[in-house]
């Protein structure tokens, strides 16, 4: 059980754990560590089930909870009885950058670093088309498996003989994320969250390795922030039917619970828009990304650099800003392929404290409006929980 973080030696949630500067177990491991305790001969499996320390079953359930940071159950598993009994127990990972679903799950499902996926953000800039792109509509993008070509875990431990399912609602099967991220699976449809755990409960009456996505935290913790009541009735309803989950699978299926990213709630008045704001606007083509986590494409001609001091003054201690050369070479992204570089903004910005940065050219009202955000590399959103039951 080395090489994770313990509750007790976490880091302060406003620290920040910039991306090749902590040696945390990455999300990245969950998936082949998984599918090795289930008895599948995948890459780095063995390793990265032994690095975890999970011990071998015939039967294994994952469950991702979108939006459950470590910190944020940590200070708020009252409303969470059976999550917080696995706490003292629990090891804390580190999501990716951007800190977001569609770079996490591309990493949780290949085992790759987001510089392999391209998966690189909410919104990414398609080199081919010079659009903007939604990673999670999955819009304005070539096929998945065209932009992500990396094999998923899921495909590799299929094709090792371990029957793999995926429990999720219909609108996921099939779409551009759950093809980029977690093909390779068999795909059960359920909708409501008891309705997911017994297509779960059902599925591991005979061993192999079960996947159950739940997202209804994050959804709550956009619309009225993680410290609101509705974040806890949501974290209360997931809480009990992962206990329920664990009562009624089959003795000794292993069960691990896991989470995409954390969440910060932001302060509106530290908000600015790249739309209205002509210093931050300057130079700037095409703003990818999330308010926490900017791309910045600059225009023809303009100079990364000149961009990013000029981000740099205008921020402050609100935002850590490198240009593209510095952030590769930092291994904010992991290891990045040729085809893509391209895709990661000429300047990088990660948000600190409740700061962000919009534009609402391209974002919704209702977005640039969220209380709830995440993407940076503040320690609240950066760390995830892994939570064991067997």
């Amino acid at each position: 059980m080395t090489g994770a973080t313990r509750s007790a030696t976490l880091p302060d949630a406003d620290a920040l754990l910039l991306p090749g500067t902590h040696a945390l177990p990455g999300l990245g491991l969950v998936l082949p560590a998984a599918a090795s305790a289930a008895g599948a001969d995948v890459p780095d499996g063995e390793e990265s089930r032994r690095l975890l320390g999970l011990p071998t079953a015939e039967r294994v359930c994952v469950v991702l909870v979108d939006g459950l940071g470590h910190l944020n159950l940590a200070e708020r598993g009252g409303h969470a009885p059976f999550l917080r009994s696995l706490l003292p127990d629990a090891r804390a990972l580190a999501s990716t950058f951007p800190s977001t679903t569609a770079t996490a799950m591309g990493t949780f499902g290949t085992g790759e670093p987001p510089g392999r996926t391209a998966m690189l953000g909410y919104t990414v800039r398609d080199p081919g088309t010079g659009r903007l792109g939604n990673l999670v509509s999955w819009t304005d993008l070539p096929p998945a498996q065209t932009w992500q070509p990396c094999t998923t875990v899921f495909e590799r431990a299929a094709a090792a003989g371990l029957p793999v399912t995926s429990v999720g609602p219909a609108r996921f099967e099939g779409s551009g994320l759950t093809s980029a991220a977690l093909r390779g699976a068999a795909y059960r449809r359920a909708e409501r969250l008891a309705e997911r755990v017994d297509a779960t409960v059902a599925t591991l009456r005979r061993p192999g390795l079960a996947y159950l996505y739940w997202g209804d935290v994050d959804k709550a913790g956009h619309h009225h922030g993680w410290g609101s009541w509705q974040w806890g009735d949501a974290l209360t309803e997931v809480d009990a039917e992962l206990a329920r989950l664990a009562r009624s699978l089959p003795a000794g299926t292993l069960l691990v619970v896991t989470a995409d990213h954390g969440m910060v709630d932001v302060d509106p008045a530290l908000r600015r828009d790249v739309a209205a704001d002509a210093a931050l606007r300057q130079d700037v083509l095409v703003v990818a990304g999330e308010p926490r986590a900017l791309q910045l494409h600059v225009a023809d001609g303009a100079h990364p650099e000149v961009v990013a001091d000029r981000w740099r003054t205008e921020l402050g201690d609100a935002a850590v800003v490198l240009t593209r050369a510095q952030a590769v070479d930092a291994g904010w992204f992991g290891a990045v392929d040729a085809h893509v570089r391209p895709v990661v903004g000429d300047v990088v910005v990660a948000m600190t404290g409740a700061a962000t940065v919009v534009d609402s050219r391209t974002q919704t009202a209702q977005s640039v409006a969220l209380l709830g955000v995440h993407g940076s590399v503040t320690a609240r959103e950066v760390l995830v929980p892994l939570l064991v039951h067997a």
